[in-house]
């Protein structure tokens, strides 16, 4: 006897929330959207499996979460093209930050009759680097002093490739492969957040013309509990003709978007079936890449996949979600243990001839953020992140163990706790920023957790 459909999606939806993911929740599409073409869509639908369809949302799901991110940011965090906006420590508005830094952040236009001056100050013995993302989520471009060994602080021209624009005889030109990017700015905060805000403030952008500036795609700001399923494809068409994929290899599934979206504006049947092979196949492969996104040693998952991307549109989806502009490893090193319970409290302990700081060049942390919006959560310290400044006590033999739960375990210094909170589930990020490599060693894992009885 075959199980209702009904049932099944509900079991789907079900799974779906504990990682949030819940496939039961939409938002309304344009009107436009829904179209009566039913020749073109039973074509559609003998050329389109539902694995086609999982693939082509995970593919299209990165895209969105970028454009979701990039209206948020004018409508709400004030952005305006080619300006820079100064954050202060801790004030970004998006997923996974990391809070060891100050960010200012932009959105950067530019056409073949146009670029953008980039002032970057002197800094030296301090992290920072300028980075720019495309519209995938992709990173293009680091500058700073291991990138730039040259010409490490000064003016830059960023100028669309191929363009002829007349710049200052003193700007290093910079060549972008897409007209429109996203760029943040890092300076490490370290032992004086007040002079990492003066630099952050010596950055400057000064635009060289008036660049033709494409019209926005209004996706809806969906929330990550409602991910939008065969509505998505309702924006289809506008994001193939838009920002290319610089990736090669992606004219297959690029194909496919195509041919779902067709098969969603058939009507009600096709839509129907896109929203099933949805929650049937890609939510679950999206939940199962955030559960695990790479490699995985003493409970951590270390992504190896991250920054850039290549063929792996999954990840780079997955990424967009749970860390949106996260850099690529020759920057930062991530390792990620997701969904721990907030009302537990779990140990970590570092070796004394391994403590963190011994595997970065620059600076190390770790930081808790709940398992839904990847934001830090409130706590009665105002604490969110352990780090190289948070005057972290060692044992009597040398060794560091930290703490993660509601309640500061016995034996562990109060500098040495991360609260979370009950109820609620949380995922730690473990950063390595310059990682010293060993060749000679096995690769690094930060020590496990152990979860303590009766605290």
């Amino acid at each position: 006897m075959r199980t209702p459909i009904r049932a099944v999606v509900a079991a789907l939806c079900a799974a779906s929330a504990a990682v949030a993911l819940d496939a039961c929740k939409t938002f309304t599409p344009p009107a436009a959207a829904v179209q009566q073409t039913a020749p073109a869509g039973e074509a559609a639908a003998l050329r389109v499996s539902d694995q086609d369809i999982s693939d082509a949302w995970i593919y299209l799901m990165g895209r969105l979460l970028v454009l979701r991110q990039q209206r948020l940011d004018f409508e709400r965090n004030g952005f305006q093209w080619n300006q820079l906006v100064h954050r202060t420590p801790g004030g970004v508005e998006w997923a996974n930050p990391n809070l060891d830094v100050v960010y200012s952040e932009a959105w950067i236009a530019v056409d073949e009759n146009s670029c953008v001056l980039l002032d970057i100050p002197r800094i030296e013995g301090r992290y920072y680097t300028w980075q720019m993302l495309d519209g995938w989520g992709e990173t293009i471009l680091n500058i700073n002093e291991r990138t730039f060994a040259g010409h490490p602080y000064g003016r830059y021209a960023l100028c669309l490739k191929g363009s002829h624009v007349s710049i200052p005889a003193d700007a290093l030109r910079v060549d972008l492969p897409v007209r429109t990017a996203r760029a943040l700015l890092r300076v490490e905060l370290g032992n004086s957040a007040a002079q990492a805000e003066r630099l952050q403030h010596a950055f400057r952008l000064t635009p060289l013309g008036e660049p033709k500036i494409p019209a926005p795609i209004q996706v809806p700001l969906f929330a990550n509990t409602a991910l939008p399923r065969a509505q998505a494809f309702d924006f289809a068409d506008a994001i193939l003709a838009g920002q290319p994929d610089l990736n090669p290899g992606m004219d297959a599934v690029r194909a496919k978007v195509g041919e779902v979206a067709e098969l969603v504006r058939s009507g009600a049947a096709g839509r129907q079936r896109v929203d099933d092979a949805v929650a049937k196949l890609a939510l679950p492969a999206l939940a199962g890449r955030l559960r695990a996104p790479g490699p995985r040693a003493n409970g951590w998952a270390h992504p190896t996949v991250v920054g850039t991307y290549g063929g792996d549109y999954l990840q780079r989806t997955a990424v967009d979600l749970a860390g949106i502009w996260a850099n690529t490893p020759a920057e930062v090193t991530y390792f990620a243990m997701p969904h721990l319970d907030g009302g537990a409290t779990y140990t970590q302990t570092f070796a004394k001839d391994a403590l963190p700081q011994a595997q970065a060049r620059y600076f190390w942390s770790v930081m808790a953020v709940d398992a839904t919006h990847y934001r830090v959560m409130r706590n009665p310290l105002d604490r969110y992140t352990l780090n190289l400044q948070s005057k972290i006590q060692p044992n009597a033999d040398g060794s560091v163990t930290l703490a993660y739960g509601p309640r500061k375990p016995d034996g562990v210094p109060e500098s040495n706790w991360l609260p979370t909170p009950s109820g609620e589930q949380y995922n730690l990020t473990f950063r390595l920023y310059g990682q010293i490599s060993r060749a000679s060693e096995a690769p690094y894992y930060p020590p496990p957790l152990v979860k303590l009885e009766n605290q």
